[in-house]
């Protein structure tokens, strides 16, 4: 676990992020992961509403529901100021 923990820190201070996959944890540059189409991103951090609402017993899923839905408002905040700065 220590050296997981590393890992993340590492790839951090790079500007890269690691997250869990179906492959392992994966480490990807954070600006280029954010650039991906908003359900991509979601999906790959297991934040899409689908696969929340499957850990509906456990009471976590109200806050992870709830992160769903600000990083869908982020990520259409950021494309929209990115529209208006080229139009």
């Amino acid at each position: 676990m220590e050296d997981l923990k590393n890992k993340i820190l590492t790839a951090y201070s790079n500007g890269n992020i690691v997250y869990a996959s179906t492959e392992g944890a994966c480490v990807v540059n954070l600006n280029e992961f954010i650039e991906q189409p908003i359900d991509g991103l979601l999906y790959d951090l297991n934040r899409s509403e689908e696969v929340i609402l499957t850990f509906i017993d456990d009471l976590k899923w109200i806050n992870d529901y709830a992160v769903c839905k600000v990083i869908r408002a982020l990520k259409a905040e950021n494309e929209r100021l990115k529209a208006n700065q080229k139009g």
